[in-house]
């Protein structure tokens, strides 16, 4: 598939990767989210620093697609050049735990969606709404295997699609506006409960982080790519519309009703917002925009969570049986890997009494180290003066935006905070046996002493989550 020009995706089809992507489940519980920590003036510092931290994050992707091209499936390779075969493998099982994440609480939202209109649905984990999830889970997975190209353009139809609604909430909420109920809202601190600037603006980091995931799914499929500049043309293109939308509708959002109101809207919050704005239509609405949004989000990250399997695997930090292709090209058994533990996730969220809560911060944590290390290697090869690399020369812009991208993406790691970072190690340290058998395969050493130092910290974060969870130290 990837030898021919006719197999490979367009400009136009990898920016929808990208949009596709990031446009999914989070936008519409962003008036909610951001009514819980502060008002307007905190959220439009938050988006401003989240935009310039994630524009470098996104600069930092289509330097090194041009400096890189040799290095594809960019956000895992990028790490495991720079900094070793199993800082290469956490990056790789991080994104895809993440996507794994991401996709269990696009359908938890669905059906708290659903709850709405049928009580036997719940929040979205209830014994009926996993069944249903499951049942949903597994009709992509048929129709999937018959193809990624496939799969690719019916995510651009898809994202076109579910942009359209989104659009009408935002001209709808704008007829709406009113001035003083954004003014009353404006400095966010009225209510008790709600701490200093620094402080709401922080609560909110993680959930920028979410609804920006996805940035990095042009780079991704970089193998797919027509032409090598177009990777970061989709890259930064989709990310620059992603960012206008997300603020547009957390702003207007402040102009409908007060933030302790919004603070206590049920997700998708912005059915609450345009149900006050239009009437009770509104939320059925966003409802069925919700729906078409996150099936095209869904498509996105299971083609994303697969191809960073098969591309881990095809370079042998992996075990091999996930670089297996079916004939239509799908890496199948990474698909079905994939699938099999999303199914495990949707179980387990039928025990979590704030399971969408849960599985979106975790799905910022799990992001956060390949960010990390992507920005990292993007300072690397900036800094380091290797004709190879750089051509002798040091590139003043891009040295600058990687090291932004780096201070911010080292502190979001630090606004995450201890217990989703500990959390992130019932991943990584057992994941860590797939490590184990890609080695194995080899017939290599698994570590060298800095690896073993740093599996060892991942082991003593794994028995000390179990252990707290198990002593009620710890509630997930």
């Amino acid at each position: 598939m990837s030898g021919k020009d006719d197999a490979k995706l367009s400009v136009v089809t990898l920016t929808g990767m990208v949009v596709g992507s990031m446009v999914g489940a989070g936008i519409f519980s962003l008036p909610q989210a951001f009514g819980k920590a502060t008002g307007p003036f905190g959220a439009i510092i938050a988006w401003t620093i989240a935009g310039i931290g994630m524009l470098m994050v996104a600069f930092v992707f289509q330097a090194l697609a041009q400096r890189r091209p040799d290095l594809d499936a960019g956000i895992f390779m990028y790490a495991k050049e720079g900094f070793g075969d199993y800082l290469g493998f956490l990056s790789a099982l991080g994104y895809w735990a993440a996507a794994l994440l991401g996709n269990v609480t696009y359908f938890i939202l669905v059906k708290s969606t659903l709850g709405l209109f049928f009580p036997a649905f719940g929040d979205g984990n209830t014994l009926i709404a996993v069944a249903t999830s499951s049942v949903l889970l597994w009709v992509f997975h048929s129709l999937i295997l018959r193809g990624i190209r496939q799969a690719a353009a019916l995510n651009t139809v898809v994202t076109i699609a579910k942009l359209l609604p989104i659009f009408a909430f935002l001209l709808l909420v704008l007829m709406a506006f009113d001035w003083e109920t954004f003014r009353e809202n404006f400095w966010g601190a009225s209510e008790a409960g709600l701490g200093p600037l620094a402080s709401q603006v922080r609560n909110t980091m993680l959930v920028t982080v979410f609804v920006f995931v996805g940035i990095e799914g042009a780079s991704v499929y970089s193998r797919y790519a027509r032409k090598r500049a177009d990777v970061g043309t989709a890259t930064v293109t989709g990310f620059l519309f992603v960012l206008a939308l997300m603020l547009a509708v957390t702003l207007l959002s402040y102009g409908i009703m007060p933030k302790e109101e919004l603070a206590r809207l049920r997700n998708p919050s912005m059915a609450g917002v345009l149900a006050a704005a239009t009437g009770p239509w509104g939320a059925v609405f966003v409802s069925i925009g919700l729906v078409i949004s996150v099936a095209g989000a869904y498509i996105a990250w299971v083609l994303l969570a697969a191809e960073i399997l098969y591309s881990a695997a095809t370079n042998k930090t992996m075990p091999k049986f996930l670089a297996r292709e079916n004939r239509s090209g799908v890496p199948a058994n990474a698909l079905w890997l994939t699938n099999i533990i999303v199914q495990v996730f949707l179980i387990v969220s039928m025990f979590s009494n704030y399971a969408f809560m849960l599985a979106v911060a975790m799905t910022s944590s799990m992001i956060l180290v390949p960010y990390l290390l992507v920005a990292a290697f993007g300072v690397k090869t900036n800094l380091q003066r290797n004709g190879a690399l750089i051509e002798g020369k040091l590139n003043r812009t891009e040295t600058i935006q990687s090291l932004v991208a780096l201070i911010y993406t080292a502190g979001l790691i630090y606004a995450a905070g201890v217990k989703y970072l500990l959390l992130t190690t019932l991943i990584y340290a057992p994941g860590t046996l797939l490590f184990f058998m890609a080695r194995t395969e080899q017939s290599i050493n698994i570590f060298n002493r800095l690896e073993w130092i740093i599996f060892t910290i991942l082991g003593v974060g794994f028995c000390v989550v179990v252990f707290s969870i198990m002593s009620g130290y710890l509630v997930i």
